[in-house]
Parts: C-alpha cells; structure tokens; sequence
C-alpha cells in the first residue's frame, strides 16, 4: 500500500534523481559561484521589495516578493540533509538561511527609520496580519511543505513553485521583524519572528518526511526504515517547539474575541439609552478595554457599563469610554437666499 502512495505521489518517470535534487537544492555543489550570486540578489532584491509592500500595505507588492524570494530553497536543502543524514549539507544550509534572514532583517530596519516615530504599526495590515500566528498559520506551512518538497522531487510540475512561495511566508515576515524593531516594537517583531520560524520548521519537517519516504534516503545508502524513526523524531520534536507559542497565541486571540464581542453587546445596551447613541468600535489592549461611542448628548453614567461587564470579562481590566459627538446641523440648502 505504502508503495503504491509513493508511486502515485511520485511517478518513476517523473522522479529526480538524488543528484539531481541535491544539485537543485544546496549552495555549496556544483556552480556554487553562480548559485550562491543569484540567491543572495534575488534574496536582497526580494527583502526590499517585501518591506517596500508591507509599508505600503500593498499586497500585491508583498505577493511579488515573494515569487522571487529564493530563501526556500536552503531550508528544502536542510530538509533533504537531514533525510540524508548528511550533516554537511544540512549545516551549510542552516547557514545560509540564517544569514539571509539577518540580510532580510537588516533591510527592514534600515527602511522603518523613514517610518515616524508616531507611525501606527498595527493599522498596517501586511504588519498586524504578520505579528500574533496561531496554529491555523502552522497546519497551511505544513501543507505548503509538503508541496514543495513533492513539486522539487518531480520533473513535471515545477511550474507550482512559484503558487507554493506565495503559501509560504518567508520574506515578509522577516520584513517585518525589522520594520519593528527599528521601531522599537519588540513584542510585534517577536511575533513576526515567531511566524517566520514556525514556517521553516513545517517546511523542513514537512520536506524531511516527504525525502525520506519517497526513496531519496535509500540512495544516499540509508535504510528506509532507519530514515522514517530519523523524520518521525525531528518532525515531533520541532512541532512541539513551535506548537506552545502558536497554541498559547491562538487561545489568547480567541479570548479576545469573545470578550470583544461581549464588551460590545453590553455597551450597546449601556448606550441605548441615549437616543442617536451607538458603539462605535471596542479594542482591547490589555488590561484595557476601549469602547468608542457616538452619541449627540451626554453618555450614560459609566459605573452601569463597568458593572454590566462583571462576569463578562475578566476582572481588573480598565474600561476607558471614548466618546464623538454626534450632532446634526442643518446647514441650509445650496444656492437659497
């Protein structure tokens, strides 16, 4: 049955080498001159372009970075070390995806000195959406791994590739992480970061599992078996290294919400009172929660709204009401005497 799976997944035909997917994959054989002289422009010109995007908050600019972003091919060759067991590969590897994320963050910080001081980094959207990952953002890395390990095995459809460097954020968070923290934004750009590692983790996990059942192990001398207990440790020792921060930031995004949308019902009954009165928006930043109101009179007295909220958050949080006057003027019509 098992080998039926991988004659599906990867046809003979179809199947590259060993040598081939080595030559492919790591810097350091063949013309590793030209190799490496493409990846580090490509690289440079990608992380300029993706930090150009995200302040910007263009998408389709970021979306452009990371087509032309090589960073995914060392962590692939990381992959298919380990499945190797060859330690050379994987070791040179790891340092050039190291050095190129360092290059990535180095360009972020040089462009957020252009960024005011003032500048609200969360109203971003290429940055907010890039800063709190959960573990929805590890199952779609994880699956994206497995795409690209399969499309760099396969003769046939390395016209994917450039679908699974969209699916993977790579780049931009690394791009973020320096607008950050030459924002001195600390706590985003460990977010970011988070992101970034929690994606090389799933594709070398996913990439060490997809070489090492596919055959490429057997070639380099291993036994099939010896490679799986090898993939199967490294693939559950790193998703429990990543799974702790992104489970704890998905309970944590989760309690957010439904408090959010508490503190809005009950402020919306609070200021129903007051004819014309509406809830405008609710942000928490904790431990605050900030309700912003229109209202064309006075707010209601907000000890009922704090009291109203017992039980419903959790205790201690400051409750700051922001409020906007709503007043309608008839200013008369355009062109009467």
């Amino acid at each position: 049955m098992a080998g039926a799976v991988t004659a599906w997944l990867l046809p003979p035909q179809q199947r590259r080498t060993l040598e081939d997917l080595t030559e492919d994959l790591d810097l350091t054989v063949g013309d590793a001159t030209a190799k490496r002289s493409a990846f580090w422009s490509m690289l440079t010109l990608s992380a300029v372009i993706a930090t150009a995007g995200v302040l910007s908050d263009s998408t389709a600019t970021v979306i452009g970075a990371m087509i032309i972003a090589p960073l995914s091919t060392p962590i692939m060759a990381v992959a298919l070390g380990l499945a190797k067991r060859d330690g050379r590969t994987t070791r040179h590897s790891i340092v050039f995806v190291t050095l190129g994320a360092a290059l990535v963050v180095g360009i972020g910080v040089v462009f957020s000195f252009v960024v005011p001081s003032s500048y609200d980094l969360l109203a971003n959207s290429q940055i907010a959406g890039r800063t709190s990952p959960g573990l929805l953002d590890l199952i779609a890395a994880i699956a994206t791994g497995f795409a690209g390990a399969i499309a760099f095995a396969r003769r046939d459809v390395a016209a994917v590739l450039p679908g699974v460097a969209i699916a993977i954020s790579l780049v931009p968070p690394l791009a973020v992480v320096g607008v950050c923290l030459g924002q001195t934004a600390y706590a985003l750009a460990l977010g970011a970061l988070l992101l970034f590692v929690s994606n090389f983790v799933a594709l070398v996990l996913a990439g060490t599992l997809v070489y090492a059942v596919l055959g490429y192990s057997q070639e380099s001398g291993l036994t099939l078996a010896g490679s799986r207990r090898k993939a199967y440790a490294a693939l559950a020792g790193m998703l429990i290294a990543v799974m702790i921060p992104l489970a704890a930031n998905t309970l944590v995004a989760m309690a957010l919400t439904i408090w959010t949308d508490r503190v809005q019902q009950v402020a919306t009954t609070w200021i129903s009172g007051v004819p014309g009165g509406s809830v405008d928006s609710v942000k928490i930043s904790w431990p605050t929660v900030t309700v912003h109101v229109t209202t064309p009179g006075k707010v209601p007295d907000t000890q009922a709204l704090v009291t109203g909220l017992q039980g419903e958050i959790p205790d201690g949080v400051k409750v700051v009401v922001s409020t906007s006057v709503g007043e309608q003027i008839d200013a008369g019509s355009v062109g009467a005497a």
